[in-house]
Formats: structure tokens, sequence, C-alpha cells
């Protein structure tokens, strides 16, 4: 018999490639559409208006127009990589009013995603905050525990 070991940084490399914006116009690639553009510490952000698709291309640091690209929290070499696209978004007037995720592919040196493909995220943290159905129960208070 041969064991193998599990090792869960590999796991995320067989997502298939994504990339989210967020609500406030965060532009966060997962790792597998990261590894696919071959990790760039920059990137310039690109924009086909006539198809609705934005591009995403490595650049060096010395691009003025270029934009770091910053490790997620704890996950900083596993997870997904951000980038500020606030300013991106509000000019091309993308939608952030929800967060989306989009397939990702490769064309070339860019990763495209297709505007018309998301689909909306739904997270943990708006929902902790949601009013309950009108037919819930109430509340417990302090008093009744």
């Amino acid at each position: 018999m041969a064991f193998e070991v599990f090792d869960k940084r590999n796991t995320s490399l067989r997502r298939a490639p994504s990339v989210s914006i967020q609500k406030r116009g965060v532009i966060s690639i997962n790792r597998a559409a990261y590894t696919l553009m071959g990790a760039p510490e920059c990137v310039e952000l690109l924009y086909d208006r006539e198809d609705g698709v934005v591009g995403i291309r490595g650049v060096g640091d010395d691009v003025p127009h270029g934009y770091a690209v910053r490790g997620a929290g704890r996950s900083a070499g596993t997870g997904p990589v951000m980038v500020a696209g606030s300013a991106f978004t509000a000019f091309y007037d993308i939608d952030t009013t929800i967060s989306r995720r989009y397939p990702a592919r490769m064309d070339d040196d860019v990763l495209c995603i297709d505007l018309d493909a998301g689909t909306e995220i739904i997270g943990n943290r708006g929902r902790r905050h949601a009013a309950p159905p009108a037919d819930a129960p109430p509340a417990a208070t302090e008093h009744d525990r």
C-alpha cells in the first residue's frame, strides 16, 4: 500500500479560473487564474466596451498605470489575490452594486472576463445582519436565557 500526503495548498489550483468584482470595486483573482497569468506582481486593467469584457494583463512594476497585486490576508501565497479596481469600475461604469464572480479565460497574455457571464456572490457576512423572516419566532433576550 502506498499512501500520499494530502497538501491542502494544492486544492485551489484545481478550481476553475475565476475573477470576482466586489461591491466596492475590489477585483479578486482566484489562485487558478493568477497562476495562469504567470503570477505577476503588477497588472494593468483593460476594457473592451463593445464586447463588455474586462482584461487583466501582467506588467512590470515600472509601468505607471499598473496596479500592485496583493495577497489576501492569511492566505497570501495560496489564496486569491486582490487588485484595487474601484477607480477602474467607476470610470467604465461597471456595476458593483452586488459582488459577482466571473469565469476567466486566457486570450494570449490577457486574462479575460465577460461581464455578461457573472453570477452573484452571496457570502456569510451579509446574512448575520439580515432581518429574520416575518414568520420567525422572536429572538430570545438576555432575560429569557
